[in-house]
């Protein structure tokens, strides 16, 4: 029998879906080895163990946070997020995110609007990617800029640092994009399955043969777009701990500081350079830019070093 469905027949109290996502999360063990995969199969004599987290708060509380506030009106807040920030609470994050920063700034008004979890927020960026986000401070601006969203009519540029360089220099990437069937903690392009995914790009700049600064615009808005189809391509993020390992492993004939700077780039190089959409309110067009922050501005800094010494 399945793990999830033999767990739920003698764990009444918690829901298979719920289930699911406890051995999805490694937090069960099926005589001393965890399992993350829910269809593993139970065998007679097996002794199993699942380990509940501690209870979270129903409600997330405000927290005095820093916030970069790029735009605020009555009915929204535009927000330029630093890498390391997660948006909502979650499981691993169970607080200092940017939802339990805006509860503290923009107090009740932000209360349920657009779930209890995570009020007021209509799309999220990873954790390690930084720029711009827009959250809702009531109902009606969340339904509108939900919708803009759905119909993927916002504007949303990213600059991403990658490895290699892309042919052609602009041009879109098509392909579904689901949960990889061999690591369920990761998205990857599927033949058959997952959800239609499209994201056009531009080469803005290319560093040797090692590295290109790339804009990256999404015509729609799935988990880890950017990265998984960069990477199909060949082509991940820099540092991007997930879907760039192979790459960072094989840097060769480049210049040592070049090797290093990649290699040792702290998190994904991937920005939320740009945001437009509609006023919910209004309707006026409203747009918004980010700069390249610190450590991506370093890294490109270097890497034209080395490239104008090699022209």
């Amino acid at each position: 029998m399945r793990l999830d469905r033999f767990l739920a027949l003698h764990l009444v109290d918690l829901s298979r879906s719920r289930l699911k996502v406890l051995i999805e999360a490694g937090r069960v063990r099926v005589s001393d080895a965890t399992i993350s995969e829910p269809s593993f199969r139970v065998k007679s004599g097996s002794r199993i163990s699942v380990f509940l987290p501690e209870p979270e708060p129903a409600v997330p509380e405000g927290q005095s946070i820093p916030l970069s506030i790029v735009f605020e009106d009555d009915d929204l807040i535009v927000i330029d997020k630093p890498a390391g920030m997660v948006v909502h609470p979650a499981p691993g994050s169970p607080d200092n995110t940017l939802v339990n920063a805006l509860i503290a700034h923009c107090g009740a008004s932000l209360s349920g609007i657009g779930g209890v979890r995570r009020p007021g927020i209509v799309h999220r960026i990873d954790k390690d990617t930084s720029g711009l986000l827009v959250a809702a401070k009531n109902d009606t601006a969340h339904r509108g800029l939900a919708a803009q969203f759905e119909k993927h009519t916002m504007t949303r540029a990213y600059l991403a640092v990658v490895y290699g360089r892309l042919s052609p220099m602009s041009g879109e990437i098509e392909g579904n994009i689901g949960r990889d069937p061999r690591n369920r903690k990761k998205m990857t392009v599927l033949h058959h399955g997952g959800k239609p995914a499209l994201t056009r790009y531009k080469v803005e700049r290319t560093f040797l043969d090692a590295a290109s600064l790339v804009e990256c615009r999404l015509a729609t808005g799935r988990t880890h777009q950017i990265r998984v189809h960069l990477s199909s391509r060949g082509h991940p993020v820099v540092g991007d701990a997930t879907y760039a390992r192979s790459r960072r492993r094989r840097l060769t004939d480049v210049p040592e500081p070049v090797r290093q700077a990649l290699a040792g780039f702290p998190r994904q190089a991937l920005h939320a350079a740009l945001l437009g959409f509609k006023h919910p309110r209004t309707g006026e067009a409203a747009e918004f830019e980010s700069p390249l922050p610190d450590d991506m501005k370093a890294l490109i800094d270097l890497l034209n070093q080395h490239a104008s010494r090699h022209r």
